[in-house]
């Protein structure tokens, strides 16, 4: 049975964990590998503390827990940090599942409890970011219903500039997917 809770303080290391492990599976051939390389738990854990000491307005941690009390996945969303005119759409930041268990259902859940938070939030839409060339994860959220629109970005990791693709998706009341 897996359950859907709120990240709790003490749920930093294996969130950290997961998430570091999550970037070194999926981005490989994607970001530079110095920059993964580079990663580490303690440093994600260093960040992840901060967040709790000074947490963003809005923002919501979520954890997948397993049937036997172990995070094995992690997703974040709040507001859009977009244009900040619209205060009804809502950005998933971040969704990483433990990769030893990717397909197996805890990405889906997590993230039908992201939109359940969301629309807890009052958000009526949901946008997020995408490495363009993470192929496994644009056909996870356009399973999902998201779709893209348009809109593209670029981030620098060690020297190298990598595009992600914006998708967005219009939140209903009840999951039908």
């Amino acid at each position: 049975m897996l359950t859907v809770r709120a990240m709790t303080e003490t749920d930093v290391p294996a969130v950290s964990a997961i998430r570091v492990a999550g970037w070194k599976a999926a981005y490989i051939g994607i970001v530079p590998q110095s920059f993964l390389d580079g990663m580490t738990v303690e440093a994600d854990s260093r960040q992840r503390r901060r967040h709790f000491e000074k947490p963003k307005k809005g923002m919501t941690n979520l954890v997948a827990v397993d049937i036997h009390g172990r995070v094995v996945g992690w997703a974040c969303l709040g507001p859009f940090r977009g244009d900040g005119t619209s205060t009804s759409v809502g950005e998933l930041y971040a969704l990483y599942v433990q990769p030893s268990l990717t397909g197996s259902g805890i990405g889906r859940t997590l993230l039908e409890a992201v939109h359940a938070q969301a629309l807890a939030d009052s958000f009526d839409r949901m946008q997020l970011w995408v490495l363009t060339d993470n192929t496994r994860a644009r056909r996870f959220y356009e399973r999902a219903g998201y779709v893209p629109d348009g809109a593209v970005q670029a981030d620098d990791y060690d020297g190298v500039s990598v595009s992600e693709v914006r998708y967005r998706r219009a939140l209903e009341e009840r999951e039908t997917d």
